[in-house]
């Protein structure tokens, strides 16, 4: 089974993902974490669910490690 980013069932606390911070939008540079709070409310996102890091962290998942 294959998770997707932009599917928030796809997304739970303790997954380890790759997210881009709003700063790095334009760059796309990539943040690595492990989630905390999953903050999008609709079922799904066309550029990823926004969550909230346990380092404090938020941006929008682009890849579940």
């Amino acid at each position: 089974m294959i998770l997707d980013p932009k599917d928030r069932e796809d997304i739970r606390s303790g997954l380890k993902v790759s997210i881009v911070l709003k700063k790095d939008q334009r760059s796309g540079k990539r943040t690595q974490g492990v989630v905390k709070d999953i903050l999008t409310s609709s079922p799904s996102h066309p550029h990823g669910i926004k969550v909230r890091l346990v380092s404090g962290d938020v941006g929008r998942v682009q890849e579940i490690l």
